[in-house]
């Protein structure tokens, strides 16, 4: 089975080659959340939005086939917080448009089940780190949140349909700089991909959905640390390159280092260094309200749920409204955005992507959720010397650490 039927691949090729319909959105379908991220802050910025029916959801399904849109991501919050979210996949999926879904472990084998009968095999979920108590520390000093997500992810694994598809979304801070190489090395060994985000800041008087504040600077790099950083993209490209399952092109990841290093942009200047917003991606809020991105609300209120959004967009109104914000924007890392203008903008990244998901695709491997410790155990032995709590480890470790 592929991982996106013909007709998935023919839209995604038209709007790719002509730029005029979606290949992705992002759908906020909540914004409530067990956890409370150092590095997020949509619980705080999408908390009035009420969030939409199923049926209205249904409606918006229609009006997003109907304008081409190929890829759906549903994530939160916690998507997972929605008792009805496999209604809300069988809503897409049943007209044709590819669905991912995104957790923080949160997903329960029951409603992971539902889903995947409804039609989804994609889904992302957060991890940081290998080490438990720094990833619950990121999670905002939650217990075992760690472990849940590991717990998660062997279901996952387990329940899959042979051309599923899983990613760590791996967000780098410097807290965790250095872990992101063991969450690849990791992810490689049971089937799985890695995408990396830098993390966003923003201060109290211009807050945006998905910028953290850090009053504590314990999210930004100083400037210090920037060389260091450079390092650490360099290798992150050289273990792709070796193999291994990152996502991220090289022309993201140079940006990543200048979004850091508060240098200008460059995956943005093969388009007037503008985002391709709306033509290309798009977020919708809880409340069904088309966003320019996840920052970004548009004057306007364009319900995409409304019997007249396909009109909308086709005549351009929307198109408009959202230029006055990317025309001033300074630009993001937001991961999937710019990741979709390079492969649409830049062959080589093009190439990568066919490759990652037609030629080379990681197959998810089958394990229980102490294997998968015990491999979380091993990397990070073998890189750091530093070891889990025994009960984790596998046996010819524990003679090593004692």
């Amino acid at each position: 089975m592929d991982y996106f039927s013909l007709d998935q691949k023919i839209a995604l090729a038209r709007s790719l080659v002509t730029k005029t319909s979606p290949a992705y959105v992002q759908f906020y379908i909540t914004a409530r959340c067990n956890l409370a991220c150092e590095q997020c802050n949509i619980i705080y910025a999408d908390a009035n939005a009420q969030e939409m029916t199923i049926e209205q959801i249904r409606r918006m399904a229609d009006n997003l086939a109907a304008i081409g849109v190929c890829v759906i991501l549903l994530i939160g919050g916690e998507p997972f917080v929605r008792k009805d979210l496999p209604e809300i996949v069988k809503a897409f999926t049943e007209r044709g448009i590819h669905v991912r879904m995104q957790t923080n472990g949160l997903a329960t084998r029951k409603a992971l089940e539902e889903c995947v009968r409804n039609g989804a095999h994609d889904i992302s979920i957060s991890l940081d780190s290998l080490r438990p108590e720094l990833q619950d520390t990121i999670n905002g000093g939650f217990s075992k949140s760690w472990e849940r997500a590991i717990a998660s992810v062997s279901v996952i694994n387990e329940i899959f349909p042979e051309n599923g598809t899983a990613f760590f979304n791996n967000v780098l801070m410097p807290r965790n700089l250095h872990d992101i190489q063991d969450v690849i090395r990791f992810a490689t060994a049971i089937g799985w991909g890695v995408s990396v985000v830098p993390v966003h800041v923003s201060t109290a008087d211009k807050p945006r959905g998905f910028q953290t504040f850090d009053d504590e600077a314990v999210v930004t790099f100083p400037k210090e640390r920037y060389a260091e950083v450079k390092k650490a993209t360099e290798h992150l490209k050289s273990l792709r390159r070796s193999g291994l399952n990152l996502y991220d092109s090289d022309e993201y990841l140079d940006d990543v280092y200048r979004f850091v290093a508060k240098e200008p942009l460059q995956w943005r200047r093969r388009n007037g260094n503008v985002c391709d917003s709306p033509n290309l991606y798009f977020a919708i809020a809880p409340n069904g309200n088309l966003k320019v991105c996840c920052d970004f609300e548009t004057s306007g209120r364009y319900s995409v749920y409304d019997p007249e959004f396909p009109d909308w967009y086709r005549d351009g109104r929307i198109h408009e409204d959202a230029y006055s914000y990317t025309r001033s924007c300074s630009g993001c890392m937001y991961g999937s955005y710019p990741e979709i203008t390079i492969s649409a903008r830049y062959i080589k990244a093009m190439i990568e992507r066919f490759h990652y998901f037609n030629v080379r695709p990681p197959v998810l491997k089958k394990l229980s959720a102490q294997e998968l410790r015990e491999t979380a155990a091993q990397i990070l032995w073998e890189r750091t010397g530093e070891h889990l709590d025994p009960a984790v480890l596998p046996e010819k470790l524990v003679r090593r650490a004692s």
